[in-house]
């Protein structure tokens, strides 16, 4: 069995969660022009209340929706009390970069002082092994892959052929001007941190369900790759996301495969700097550029 196509279904695998994290991270830039680096953290507060609901007896599906739940009301409650303010009293980008940091400090400390330093797993049914084409996937992790499929048929779809994708793609590009032709982009804006909060919950419980544990700086530890897959899409391009994070996937996990596991996060830092290197509005240019991310 060849290690190099083992590698290739790891990478499916770790590009499927980081398509669901990339996409709602690079969702909420896109609207609010604001780079959330306490998504991470939000993402393993709903990773631990998947842990409680499967400890507590609940079903996998429970654990999601649970997740999700938390991701969206957690994104929505810091854009609209904390985040949002600042914004009107004229922080800009990279200042809110900071506020965010910090509130990322915040979060993970109190998970930390909640649940302790130490590893936690999620309760989940034994499953059988599945071979396809040289590649080996437990059932969750081919539940994983099929979870990102439809999260992202969702996302194509709303921003392609509902009024709402309408108007959030327009608030993206310019608030004011959709602001004057009638968007409600206060509406609009908080929509769209609930829909990408939610992504963000679903991203944290499929990275703990494809770990064996889990600790109160798990999901901080995934931010990296998760901003190199958008910066290298093309951060606040939806679709852009979704490239960026099968790049970083595959590449981080047959590094893995063929020369370190640890240097997993390594080479997702080095494709990021690379990135910002030679092309730092990434694939998709046009939003970066708008949202003062590169001259």
């Amino acid at each position: 069995m060849s290690l190099f196509v083992l590698s290739i279904g790891f990478g499916l695998i770790t590009a499927s969660i980081l398509a669901i994290a990339s996409v709602g991270f690079t969702l909420q830039f896109g609207v609010t022009n604001i780079l959330n680096l306490a998504y991470g953290d939000v993402m393993t507060g709903a990773a631990f209340i998947a842990y409680l609901v499967t400890r507590a007896g609940g079903s996998l599906w429970a654990a999601l929706l649970a997740g999700a739940i938390t991701g969206s009301l957690a994104s929505y409650v810091l854009n609209r009390f904390l985040y949002t303010p600042f914004v009107r009293h004229g922080t800009r980008l990279f200042g809110m970069i900071i506020v965010t940091i910090s509130v990322s400090l915040v979060l993970q400390n109190g998970l930390q002082a909640i649940f302790g330093a130490s590893f936690f797993s999620l309760v989940l049914p034994r499953t059988a092994s599945y071979g396809f084409a040289g590649m080996i996937f437990t059932g969750q992790q081919l539940l994983i892959m099929g979870i990102a499929v439809v999260a992202m048929a969702v996302v194509h779809s709303l921003l392609s052929y509902t009024r709402l994708g309408r108007a959030m793609r327009a608030t993206a590009a310019d608030p004011e001007l959709a602001r004057g032709c009638g968007v409600a982009t206060d509406r609009v804006v908080g929509v769209a941190w609930l829909m990408s909060g939610a992504l963000c919950g679903i991203a944290g419980v499929t990275l703990v369900m494809n770990v064996t544990s889990f600790s109160s700086t798990t999901g901080g530890s995934f931010l990296i790759p998760v901003v190199a897959a958008a910066v290298l899409g093309g951060v606040g391009h939806p679709y852009g996301a979704m490239i960026g994070a099968l790049v970083i996937g595959l590449a981080s996990e047959v590094s893995a495969a063929f020369v370190n596991p640890a240097y997993k996060e390594v080479v997702a830092f080095g494709v990021l700097v690379v990135v910002l290197l030679v092309r730092p509005q990434g694939i998709f240019a046009e939003i970066a550029t708008q949202k003062e991310v590169v001259a």
